[in-house]
């Protein structure tokens, strides 16, 4: 068993650069998570509050606990992934590919909820399906973030890897709010603002669910053929009792790492920072400052453009400057937007429906953005090196739900206050008009708290300290241990 774990490992160490075409097709299944993923986090408050007429407090209880329920399950997702032994579909493929099918039909179903039915049922319908979606993408997207950190074990090759990735998961980001204004969201005569046109999001939920069961399949079938040189979780070698190790003990063994809790933590004071701007953003852009559609999806699409164009130059400035560096340079870049969109809210009567304006600011905040979502996944693969040089085994499964669980705890806690802000706010769905101390609030609520977070995630950062010199020595150092076990076999 444990030659069959060294054969693995050194195929993918001898292999580790993987052609240009798998990576393409790896990364683009991260589409069919970033496209649901970003359709729930910008509209489903906006949908519930100004479409459906459910109070803002009710919907961010129910928004926060999905979410919370979607971090929970996120590590155990990775355990029960980390320790599944179909012979055909390995530790991951199987719920590449039951994932995406049920994010296909749930994600759809919730965006065709009857607009007669009492608060109450429209509630509980919305409680339901939120569920349902956010537990078919952690069945999704758990072992496919984890089936990116096996691809290879290069240093660089990661990053390019992550990156990869991370185009597809902005696509996604960006077919979902800016193809979405676009598309679905265009002015009608009852409708002079398009974002309030209910039959657009039964549109938009067809048109999405349709192309995220399309990228599931071309991933899942792009990679099908790695699956006989992935580990096993009876490849890993040890004895019957560490085999045995519960979720718990895996867990702990991922938080004991010094730098992995580091990463983790500012890759969720980031995200917090994502959060708001997908939580609120559509209220601050449709009330705040007056924007129609076309406004709104140019304001994103210079920003998602901007998140794909630099991913390229991050993979490149990372090998420059090694991942912390480059990962401090792009907060720098984000917090800069932020701190520009805070000038822009005290003079909002000044730029009110100007949408050029609000460009240097998608364009800032894109380009620091770009490097913040793949960067930290791939300096995870490097932590998790530490992980297999301490204890023999890899469980990146495990690390990776524990890190989405920590960030999407943190997004469930700000969407909650957003919600009940939205009420204290004085944010009415059925006024025609806002307070104006009610559009000022709103907007500094979102740059304000970007801000912070974005400032705080620098600060989590500065403490890492794994570089490509000391990953690489802890490789050498498990291929030593390996081939000293396979000479006494």
């Amino acid at each position: 068993m444990q030659e069959s774990s060294s054969k693995d490992r050194l195929h993918r160490t001898n292999g580790s650069v993987i052609p240009l075409l798998d990576k393409v097709g790896y990364g683009s299944g991260n589409l069919t998570y970033g496209i649901v993923f970003q359709l729930v986090a910008t509209y489903v408050v906006f949908y519930s509050t100004a479409i459906l007429g459910v109070p803002g407090s009710i919907i961010g209880t129910v928004v926060g606990l999905s979410v919370i329920w979607d971090g929970v399950s996120d590590p155990l997702m990775g355990y029960i992934s980390d320790h599944t032994r179909f012979r055909r579909f390995g530790r991951r493929h199987f719920y590449l590919l039951s994932g995406c099918m049920l994010i296909a039909v749930s994600n759809y179903f919730l965006w065709v909820i009857d607009l007669g039915l009492s608060t109450g049922l429209k509630t509980a319908y919305l409680a339901i399906l939120l569920f349902v979606i956010k537990t078919a993408m952690t069945i999704y997207s758990v072992p496919h973030t984890a089936l990116g950190a096996e691809l290879s074990d290069d240093y660089n090759e990661r990053s390019s890897i992550q990156g990869i990735k991370t185009i597809f998961f902005i696509l996604g980001l960006f077919g979902a709010t800016v193809m979405g204004m676009f598309l679905f969201f265009n002015p009608m005569p009852e409708y002079p603002q398009g974002q309030l046109n209910p039959a657009a999001y039964r549109n938009m939920g067809l048109t999405s669910s349709v192309i995220a069961l399309v990228f599931g399949l071309v991933c899942f079938f792009s990679t099908k053929k790695y699956i006989q040189y992935l580990p096993m979780p009876d490849d890993k070698g040890g004895s019957d009792h560490e085999k045995k190790g519960s979720i718990l003990n895996d867990v702990k063994q991922a938080f004991s790492n010094a730098d992995y809790r580091l990463v983790v933590t500012g890759y969720l004071l980031t995200n917090i920072a994502s959060a708001l701007i997908s939580s609120i953003g559509m209220h601050v852009f449709t009330y705040t400052f007056q924007f129609n559609n076309t406004a709104i999806a140019v304001i994103f699409g210079v920003l998602f453009g901007m998140c794909v164009l630099s991913q390229l130059v991050w993979v490149k400035i990372s090998t420059m400057l090694d991942k912390k560096r480059t990962v401090v340079s792009g907060l720098s870049a984000s917090l800069l937007g932020a701190l520009y969109f805070l000038v822009l809210v005290f003079f909002r009567d000044a730029v009110t429906g100007k949408v050029l304006y609000f460009i240097p600011f998608a364009a800032l905040s894109g380009f620091g953005m770009g490097g913040l979502f793949s960067l930290p996944l791939s300096m995870i693969a490097d932590t998790i090196d530490v992980e297999e040089l301490s204890t023999g085994f890899r469980n990146e499964g495990v690390f990776y739900g524990c890190m989405t669980l920590c960030y999407k705890l943190s997004q469930a806690v700000a969407i909650f206050l957003l919600g009940i802000l939205l009420d204290l706010v004085g944010f009415d769905a059925e006024a025609v008009s806002q307070p104006r101390a009610t559009l000022m609030t709103l907007g500094l609520i979102l740059a304000i708290g970007c801000i912070v977070s974005l400032v705080a995630a620098m600060l989590a950062y500065s403490g890492y300290s794994l570089n490509k010199q000391k990953v690489e020595s802890i490789q050498r150092q498990i291929q030593e241990r390996q081939q000293k076990t396979n000479s006494k076999n």
